[in-house]
């Protein structure tokens, strides 16, 4: 096929040829990102604006250097778990503390990544077993699912019981204790997100699925009125209401800018955290970029060293300003192909876009529910 394609041009003849093509892929993307980065965050035990800074960074800055040509950099929801473990514990049951811990793993993390990318280790990728990754997703995906349905209820776990069994555990008292219009927007945004794929209206399919959740979750924030605190009954029940069930950013972009605390780089579980967030995110950055170039039109492959030596730059730049590890992101990838994305001033636009977002659309973020 790369016979009958004319291969894009990189670098600044690839934006004056493709900038148009580019603009509108990234701001596609942009907006299928813009959720995604706040709910991985937020899943991430860190405050929202972790996961638009790793995207912004990773899109603006990692996008310049990076081997690959289509990829979109940022969070990635197989992170999740070990950037919530390092936060969990290193913070010892303090948030804030356990967030800055974190960050400075994140750091130490992207440096080695870095590294291994100089080291040639990228062809490492081509020999990891396919079922040792599609396990790990999996479990991944099941410990995702287990930590939200409780914010997804309305409801939180009661803390008796320990590790993710435990947890489960509680899933049925969560069920019969859910606050019914915290869950209802659950449960829309859920249907959504199922029954876009299936709809051929060219309008709708123009709209990425995640955007059409928060254009119609944000309608519930004032129908529900979740800007004041208040109770409501129902079925002779109380449930309480209020701001607690939205996205909440800092003021100002600079009050969001929060430094890592290298404090407990003596200790062993420092290293641990260190450890799981760069072998994952190492691991998930190779496997995403093989797999995205297996989508290119133009089949054109991606130097696996130097994305992850990218990748790991990106993470260490962000854990700096109080963002979170970043990879090659499939998803968001596969979305920039789709739009037609040519060239890696896609990823850059992307990034651009979410700055944007970042300073003028706070008013519009912090109506969206958790």
């Amino acid at each position: 096929m790369n016979n009958l394609l004319e291969i894009p041009e990189t670098g600044i003849k690839g934006l004056k040829k493709y900038w148009k093509d580019d603009l509108l892929s990234g701001f596609m993307v942009s907006l299928i990102a813009l959720p995604l980065c706040l709910g991985i965050a937020l899943a991430s035990g860190v405050p929202p604006m972790a996961g638009l800074l790793a995207a912004i960074v990773g899109g603006i800055f990692m996008s310049r250097v990076t081997g690959s040509f289509v990829t979109i950099s940022g969070p990635a929801a197989g992170l999740i778990v070990v950037t919530l473990g390092a936060v969990e514990s290193l913070g010892g049951g303090d948030p804030l503390a356990g967030y800055k811990y974190a960050l400075a793993a994140i750091v130490v993390a992207g440096a080695i990544q870095f590294v291994f990318g100089l080291l040639k280790v990228g062809k490492l990728g081509d020999f990891f077993p396919s079922a040792a990754v599609h396990g790990m997703l999996a479990a991944i995906g099941v410990i995702i699912i287990v930590k939200q349905l409780f914010v997804a209820l309305g409801t939180s776990a009661m803390g008796g019981g320990h590790g993710l069994f435990g947890t489960m555990a509680e899933i049925p008292h969560a069920i019969l204790n859910m606050n019914p219009e915290i869950a209802l927007i659950a449960m829309t945004s859920m249907f959504i997100l199922v029954i876009h794929p299936h709809i051929k209206n060219k309008f709708v399919r123009m709209v990425p699925a995640p955007m059409w959740v928060i254009i119609f979750a944000i309608p519930f924030s004032h129908i529900f009125d979740l800007f004041h605190e208040h109770s409501y009954n129902l079925v002779g029940k109380s449930y309480e209401l209020g701001p607690k069930y939205l996205v909440h950013l800092p003021e100002s972009v600079l009050d969001g800018i929060v430094f890592p605390d290298f404090g407990l780089t003596a200790t062993s579980a420092f290293w641990i955290a260190v450890m799981s967030i760069c072998l994952v995110s190492s691991i998930e950055s190779l496997l995403s970029a093989a797999a995205v170039d297996t989508l290119d039109p133009y089949q054109r492959k991606s130097n696996l060293n130097s994305d992850l030596s990218a990748m790991g730059a990106g993470s260490a730049f962000s854990g700096l300003i109080g963002g979170l590890p970043m990879i090659s992101e499939i998803v968001r990838s596969s979305a920039n192909i789709t739009n037609g994305g040519k060239t890696q001033w896609a990823n850059f636009f992307h990034g651009l876009f979410l700055l944007v977002f970042l300073l003028i659309g706070k008013p519009i973020i912090e109506q969206i529910p958790l």
